[in-house]
């Protein structure tokens, strides 16, 4: 049997059903989001559907409105269909995949999953989203047709955004079922698997609740407050800057309460039980109905003055009154600020004696033995909980990773000189001399299998290509500090960068060139990606600013131009070159790095892409090559058959975008603007994009590619910049730019629009690139661009003059 997810359907629409719903929708997946009539109707209301669906229909609305965005782009949301569950219920006989995600409740499960049975076609897979409750229990008294194609399906809050999927398998799941649903959740739904077992709170929940209410504990005992708290444990240890406090803000002291009930309660034996307790102010709080950002309360709080000045307050746990505070200092986190690498700062911390380190070294090395105990009764491997860690709550490394940049060995006699509870498996594995959690042989990752006392390859999806791992085996055939060239095999080569948010920089510029050189000698085509870590993370963020700045400052404007013209020519060979080149861009895709996407022959996108030339924002205007890129495939988009056509129609949502440095909030929303078009690709997986590039690549040399002609491209000339002026001006009035903005973008329009020739003229492309390098050396000579970009590099935040 072929088995496909056509449609599915969800029950139960509030934030976590709302989610699922919308991604699957973006996902290409047809949904039926259902939840129950509401109780409360009048009598002349119980035959309006409309009354009937007041409360699936609010769940869709939360969705529309949310903010970032849940759903890929706003017409996702036709996908949808709303019902209810007692005039709908039937329905669910035509969805391919069920999932439940109604209330934390045995019962009101058990109920529904009794009544889904009786209308489901055999075979198909029924799933819950459960946080906890016991998945046996659940399915108790169910056919076995029924329990074989049930299983746990635990997505984490908003769905779109977070990489983590826990799929827990049921008693009888059939094998197939579980191999199928794990490939739907990668490769379709781009999200990263965990394999639970059916386990109070699973993996991900059971380690990062624990570690939470763990540090809230140990911060009553030691004195610390929670600002104190939440610099220690934010990205000075490779965690987001929401740290501690902040997260419980984000996701509501009673979610966390009941989680930390939920699992005190069914975790009899846990040697750490206690940990799930709440500390009293905690649990006051929650009865107080301060639960956080949702009631703009919890352990932080804003407040507005008379003069609308923002005044952050927190809690005091003793007295339960908000109060002012500043930004805590400890001499172990100006060390960490210095520090290259999240080992390097793992390293200050564990060698550092103030209060601070003191307090950072007690919770992680409590929390590393928890992890370390919970194997195998969670998870059978080390790789689970490190994934769940790093894909459920974005911490750049899981346990055993930082236990490893700790240094294991170091560590544990710490450990014991300080009386913590080694486990003995641990004290065994480094009896047998192995000291490490994991390790790399011959380009594949080793990782430590506690019941196997050996290491094992980490299991990797054959769509896949790791960088890291292909440089192990020495696959760089060119490099510098900025980039590499890293042989893909089968003759494809991939061009990384590697610098800061890998902004451009001359030697990133030098190493395209260098690529297209060998790659024309050696191989069939070039791949530009790579694979940097972070949410959403950057392909590249853009131009080397600095360096453009200190170029300024010495009035070398004949330097800028230079550099300008050899980046232009290095994407312009790239376009042009014999061969395909294929861009692979995620998250942060901005300036120079949409640039680069814009001149390559193909674009295979991770859904989770925000790009945009935003160079206006310091005061400057897209100069790769930018200008005419975009432009172009705004031109091409028109079929060679179309013949009198209004280019100024075309024109306006180009300059626009440009204009008002808009940056896409999804890939699906890029191709809507225009940066990517209906040949380019858009992968859910982050993890598949270099694979699936490269796939593009060979397809393209299969399929006989021919290189692009150079040709002249028709411009709209004069009567743009009159039609822009329009724009302009209702801008101005709208208050939506500054006088310094209009001045900039009257001049982008010139350059976006051929400069001075008539409408429909066609122009040379080497026009347009150098009225793209005129404009930005002109710019740089403008001291209120001076000034933002000097703002920026300062601050890191735009300068409106």
């Amino acid at each position: 049997m072929l088995r496909k997810i056509r449609s599915a359907a969800v029950i139960g629409s509030g934030v976590m059903g709302g989610g699922i719903a919308a991604h699957l929708a973006g996902a290409g997946v047809k949904t039926l989001l259902l939840d129950i009539v509401p109780f409360d109707l009048k009598d002349a209301e119980k035959s309006d559907p409309v009354a009937r669906n007041r409360i699936v229909k609010a769940g869709l609305d939360a969705v529309l409105m949310s903010n970032p965005s849940l759903l890929m782009q706003r017409k996702d949301i036709d996908r949808v269909t709303i019902g209810n569950l007692e005039d709908d219920f039937d329905k669910l006989a035509e969805c391919d995949w069920i999932v439940e995600v109604v209330v934390e409740n045995l019962q009101v499960k058990q109920d529904l999953l009794k009544r889904i049975e009786t209308v489901r076609t055999k075979g198909t897979i029924v799933s819950t989203n459960t946080s906890g409750i016991p998945l046996q229990k659940m399915s108790e008294g169910l056919s076995a047709d029924f329990r074989q194609h049930f299983l746990g399906t635990h997505f984490f809050n908003p769905v779109r955004y977070m990489k983590l999927l826990e799929i827990i398998p049921g008693e009888e799941t059939r094998p197939e079922v579980l191999e199928f649903m794990a490939d739907f959740g990668e490769r379709i739904l781009g999200k990263g698997i965990v394999w639970a077992k059916d386990t109070p709170n699973f993996v991900g929940n059971r380690i990062g609740v624990h570690g939470m209410l763990k540090a809230v504990q140990l911060m009553m005992e030691d004195g610390l407050t929670i600002p104190e708290v939440d610099v220690l444990f934010g990205p000075a240890v490779g965690r987001p800057k929401t740290a501690i406090f902040r997260l419980c803000d984000l996701v509501g002291l009673d979610v966390m309460g009941h989680v930390a009930q939920n699992t005190y309660d069914l975790v009899e034996n846990d040697e750490q039980r206690d940990s799930f307790v709440l500390p009293d102010f905690v649990t006051q709080m929650i009865e107080k109905g301060m639960l956080g950002k949702k009631v703009q309360q919890g352990f932080y709080k804003t407040e507005l003055t008379p003069e609308w000045k923002k005044i952050y307050k927190v809690i005091n746990p003793q007295t339960l009154e908000y109060e002012e505070f500043e930004k805590p200092s400890f001499p172990c986190l100006a060390k960490t600020r210095k520090a290259q690498s999240l080992p390097e700062k793992f390293q200050i911390m564990f060698e550092a004696d103030d209060k601070g380190a003191q307090f950072v070294w007690k919770v992680i090395a409590n929390g590393l033995i928890y992890a370390a105990n919970r194997i195998p009764e969670i998870s059978d491997t080390i790789v689970e909980i490190d994934n769940a860690m790093k894909w459920g709550f974005n911490f750049e490394m899981g346990p055993f990773e930082s236990w490893d940049a700790i240094g294991l060995t170091a560590s544990v006699e710490r450990m014991e000189r300080e009386g913590f509870g080694v486990p003995a498996k641990i004290k065994e594995m480094l009896a047998a001399g192995h000291t490490s959690f994991y390790k790399t042989d011959n380009g594949r990752t080793l990782y430590y299998d506690f019941n196997m006392q050996d290491y094992q390859a980490e299991a990797v999806n054959d769509n896949i290509i790791s960088l890291n791992a292909l440089r192990s085996v020495n696959k760089v055939v060119q490099g510098n500090n900025s980039a590499s060239l890293i042989d893909l095999g089968d003759g494809v080569f991939c061009c990384e960068f590697h610098t800061k948010m890998n902004a451009l920089n001359k030697e990133i510029i030098d190493s395209i060139e260098e690529g297209l050189a060998y790659v024309n000698a050696n191989g069939v085509g070039l791949v530009i990606g790579n694979q940097a870590g972070g949410m959403p993370g950057a392909f590249s963020a853009g131009g080397d600013l600095a360096f453009m700045a200190s170029l300024a400052k010495e009035g070398k404007y004949t330097d800028i131009d230079a550099f300008l013209k050899r980046g232009q020519d290095g994407l312009q060979q790239s376009r042009y070159a014999p061969f395909p080149v294929v861009a692979a861009p995620y998250g942060l895709t901005l300036g120079g790095g949409c640039e680069v996407c814009l001149g390559a022959d193909k674009i295979v996108a991770n859904a989770e892409l925000y790009m945009g030339l935003v160079e206006i924002g310091v005061g400057l205007l897209p100069a790769g090559g930018g200008c005419l890129n975009l432009w172009r495939k705004f031109v091409e988009s028109i079929p060679a058959a179309v013949g009198d056509v209004d280019l100024a129609k075309f024109f306006v949502p180009a300059f626009m975008s440009v204009a008002m440095a808009k940056v896409s909030t999804s890939a699906a929303d890029a191709r809507a603007n225009g940066f990517l078009t209906t040949a380019d690709r858009i992968v859910y997986n982050r993890d598949y994009l270099i694979g699936e590039a490269k796939k593009e690549v060979l397809q393209m040399v299969a399929g006989g590619y021919a290189p692009p002609v150079k040709r002249k491209i028709k411009v709209v000339g004069q009567a743009a910049q009159g039609m822009i002026n329009a724009e302009i001006f209702n801008m101005l009035n709208g208050g939506f730019i500054t006088e310094y903005d209009a001045f900039l973008a009257r001049r982008i329009a010139f350059v976006m629009s051929g400069g001075d020739v008539r409408e429909n003229s066609e122009v040379e492309e080497d026009l347009i690139l150098k009225l793209e390098r005129e404009a930005f050396v002109d710019f740089w000579q403008e001291e209120k661009t001076v000034a933002r970009v000097e703002h920026l590099l300062k601050t890191g935040k735009p300068l409106r003059n």
